[in-house]
């Protein structure tokens, strides 16, 4: 399939669609992002993400250069030229382009790409056996609720999980609570209650944790939003999500045993009550 980008304004082949050296993206990471999952031409929660973005570009005071309608049919019709049958469309947002300075010149125009790729999605091996994660402490800037461009952090986070054979990297403040992955959201069962840190600053508020949390309490799971640590007394399963991930069981963290090593019952459950959501947006 030949790949097509928006860039500033027009669809473009993705090997020619370029941005200017001195985009403000490229030289300080001053944007931010979403990807959106769509699954046989259906979007997942394509309004929430769209506002969250929205909320992330107000953060850091940038306006957006297309309104939320106008950006929904973006989107649209990006996944139109990659007709992919299951797609994962990211979308960035940048401050644009001026002469290198750490302060910004006023009234500047946002720069806006569009790409679209085949979604990756977890192999029947880590569906059947679990993923596994280490921990680390927490290296990232202090307003993690902004879905920033800037990821470094997370580069060495998952390099760091990569080196020792896991999956993902769980951050972990200086109490040694778990906050979230670097590119997940993280809950334990404990005590049979689903439990995830709570919103604040050093917990970006994910689509899919949410859609999580709603389809747990409205299938008579108990949830607390409260911090936690993987040391808790009653602790049974770890799980992630992400929008590629929907929710994944989490059985071996820093190389130790969570529950039995196999994926829990809230998990396996919690999985297959999202799925059936995704299978009813074909619909």
């Amino acid at each position: 399939m030949q790949l097509t980008a928006w860039v500033n304004g027009r669809f473009l082949p993705l090997e020619q669609a370029t941005v200017h050296i001195e985009d403000r993206g490229f030289q300080f990471a001053d944007g931010v992002y979403e990807v959106i999952a769509c699954f046989g031409g259906r979007f997942l929660d394509l309004k929430p993400h769209l506002e969250r973005l929205e909320r992330s570009c107000s953060a850091i005071d940038i306006t957006l250069p297309r309104t939320l309608d106008e950006l929904s049919e973006l989107v649209e019709q990006a996944y139109q030229h990659n007709p992919f049958e299951h797609a994962m469309v990211y979308i960035q947002v940048t401050r644009g382009v001026a002469p290198r300075s750490h302060l910004a010149q006023q009234n500047m125009v946002p720069s806006l790409i569009i790409t679209v790729r085949d979604l990756p999605m977890p192999t029947a091996e880590k569906l059947e056996h679990g993923v596994s994660a280490i921990t680390m402490p927490d290296i990232r800037w202090k307003r993690c609720d902004i879905k920033s461009i800037a990821l470094l952090a997370s580069v060495i986070g998952k390099q760091e999980a990569s080196r020792h054979g896991a999956d993902e990297g769980f951050w972990l403040d200086g109490q040694g609570h778990v906050l979230e992955g670097c590119a997940t959201n993280c809950f334990a069962v404990i005590d049979g209650i689903l439990v995830t840190h709570p919103l604040d600053h050093q917990v970006l508020g994910g689509i899919t944790r949410d859609m999580a949390l709603r389809v747990a309490r409205a299938n008579a799971i108990k949830v607390e939003e409260r911090a936690w640590k993987l040391t808790e007394s009653g602790l049974s399963e770890c799980l992630m999500s992400s929008t590629t991930n929907a929710v994944m069981p989490v059985c071996h963290i820093d190389g130790k045993t969570i529950g039995d090593g196999s994926p829990g019952p809230v998990a396996i459950r919690l999985r297959q009550l999202m799925l059936d959501e995704f299978e009813a947006l074909k619909l």
